[in-house]
């Protein structure tokens, strides 16, 4: 798995794709933004704690 975002980018991205209206339900994330999910994934435990991180960042 090949990391390329630093943890301040993935939550960055997740809060800039919320605040442009994007759904960020997982399934979606998942297949139109890979990569961003699986930064997500190797910082945080699970999506909804990344979502959950990038709302207080």
């Amino acid at each position: 798995m090949t990391i390329n975002m630093d943890k301040e980018d993935v939550l960055s991205e997740i809060l800039q794709l919320s605040r442009s209206g994007a759904d960020i339900d997982k399934k979606i994330v998942k297949k139109f933004h890979p990569t961003l999910m699986r930064n997500a994934l190797h910082y945080f435990s699970n999506w909804e704690n990344a979502v959950k991180n990038s709302q207080s960042f």
